[in-house]
């Protein structure tokens, strides 16, 4: 007979911060960021340019030390024990950085290699993620220097996902890269999601976020304005139910109307 669970009972977050905070001389990037992520969250992180989204994104993988506060990742404090961290993480950075004169195949050996994965296991994942990204065949023995925007992002996600990660990071994932492209992606990210990998998805296109998310954090100059689900921020900006998220995201971003700028000459 199994166990009654215990409903007192919580769960550790699969992304916690406390008080986490950094600065870049006089510019306060993260301001006392206080955040928990559940995992098999499909999570939104949004705020303007500037306002410490991606230096968030850094210190929670480890790539950034911050100047106060802590930030855990299932359990594990980053800054203690980082090593442990990156195991259990995969990352997408804004910035896409590898190495280019490797095919793909190549490049997620490597990768695979580097985190303990026996090389027949590397090369079955490897056709598997590469299969779920549609990149063709023929590609994949090419050179990733010859790649497009997007099908660099695509094998980006396949090295972030290769070793099986419980906790997806990923900043501006579907920058840059057209409509078909962005749903194999996004097939692939609740794929993900549904077999209990927790997403931290940081993006400037709101519809996809409203679409995907279960739940949004919303932050300008380095502070937390908002979290919750689409329908929980709207009763804590007190906005009607019809409201979209691209409107609270302006009005908390201190966007200005195109009408109110003058612009006479435009008709």
């Amino acid at each position: 007979m199994e166990a009654a669970t215990d409903p007192t009972v919580t769960r550790t977050p699969a992304v916690r911060l406390r008080g986490l905070c950094k600065t870049f001389g006089e510019k306060v990037a993260v301001d006392r960021l206080d955040l928990e992520v559940q995992e098999g969250e499909f999570f939104g992180f949004l705020g303007p340019n500037g306002a410490g989204k991606s230096t968030t994104i850094k210190m929670m993988c480890g790539l950034l030390e911050p100047d106060a506060g802590d930030a855990s990742v299932l359990g594990v404090d980053v800054a203690k024990e980082p090593l442990v961290v990156r195991r259990s993480i995969g990352v997408l950075p804004e910035e896409i950085a590898t190495y280019e004169r490797l095919t793909p195949l190549e490049l997620l050996a490597f990768v695979g290699r580097l985190h303990g994965l026996a090389a027949d296991a590397v090369a079955n994942r490897s056709n598997q993620l590469l299969d779920l990204m549609e990149l063709a065949e023929a590609d994949r023995r090419k050179m990733v220097l010859d790649f497009s925007m997007g099908m660099r992002k695509k094998v980006a996600l396949a090295c972030a996902l290769v070793h099986g990660p419980r906790v997806l990071f990923l900043d501006e994932p579907f920058n840059g890269i057209d409509a078909v492209t962005v749903r194999a992606i996004r097939d692939v990210l609740q794929d993900a999601v549904a077999r209990g990998v927790t997403i931290f998805f940081s993006s400037h296109i709101l519809e996809l976020v409203e679409r995907l998310c279960t739940r949004i954090a919303i932050i300008t100059h380095g502070k937390l304005r908002v979290c919750g689900t689409l329908d929980g921020i709207r009763a804590q900006m007190q906005r009607a139910p019809e409201t979209s998220l691209e409107d609270m995201f302006v009005d908390l971003a201190g966007g200005v109307r195109a009408e109110s700028r003058g612009l006479e000459f435009l008709g």
